[in-house]
């Protein structure tokens, strides 16, 4: 069951809030007891619907990863996550995290150019709704580079353990195989997103929610809104 905000949280929030930090949405937090709207939170969601407010968001503090870059909370679940996995003799490595608007954007640009943008948009997020720009997602891979980004990478150990382990950590494969028509996006077995140990326990348990979507009871996003849906 999703919690209640207590009075401290809420209080938190208003601090945060007053400094200009976050601008939660009440319809958001009444509903689920979660901020999903705001940039700034780390249960945002961000979809074909969902752009970032502002779009050229940037979070406050990133740190390094191995040269990558997330938020201090999902930096500090990573490395205990690729810690573990090389207690077990997995050497998981990061790929790419945080991406800024711009970055995303000729990410994207190169996609559309190479493959199209129908395909591109199963491929990749435009600018202002991608979870990389968020801080909050980091793509990974082996170090041998076996199945980099590719649906094999579930079979290899890196994949098997983000499959097993990563919810341990606070972590979800965000696009899971199967689920396209509610994330928009193709099965992702490499692309973690950090929502924290509650959510992705809960997700992870059986009977639990496989996208995000699911979990926060939000419509599907297969595709971007028309412009003549976004005015209406």
């Amino acid at each position: 069951m999703l919690k209640k905000i207590s009075k401290m949280t809420v209080a938190v929030a208003g601090l945060l809030l007053s400094l200009g930090m976050i601008a939660p949405s009440a319809q958001a937090l009444a509903t689920t007891g979660y901020d999903t709207d705001s940039a700034g939170s780390l249960q945002v969601v961000v979809n074909k619907h969902r752009q970032l407010d502002p779009v050229t968001y940037v979070p406050s503090k990133l740190v390094r990863v191995q040269g990558e870059r997330l938020r201090a909370e999902a930096a500090d679940a990573y490395k205990q996550f690729a810690q573990a996995g090389k207690s077990q003799g997995i050497n998981v490595v990061p790929v790419s995290g945080y991406r800024s608007y711009s970055q995303q954007a000729s990410l994207y640009d190169s996609y559309v150019a190479q493959y199209g943008q129908a395909t591109a948009d199963t491929i990749s997020a435009r600018p202002g709704y991608s979870e990389h720009q968020t801080g909050l997602a980091m793509d990974i891979g082996n170090a041998s580079g076996a199945c980099a980004l590719q649906a094999c990478f579930e079979s290899t150990p890196a994949g098997k353990f983000a499959a097993t382990d990563a919810w341990r950590f606070g972590f979800i494969i965000r696009y899971p195989a199967g689920y396209e028509g509610t994330t928009g996006y193709t099965y992702e077995p490499w692309h973690l997103r950090y929502v924290g140990k509650t959510i992705a326990s809960e997700m992870h348990a059986q009977g639990g929610a496989p996208t995000l979507e699911d979990y926060f009871k939000l419509e599907p996003a297969p595709d971007y809104l028309t412009a003549a849906a976004l005015a209406g």
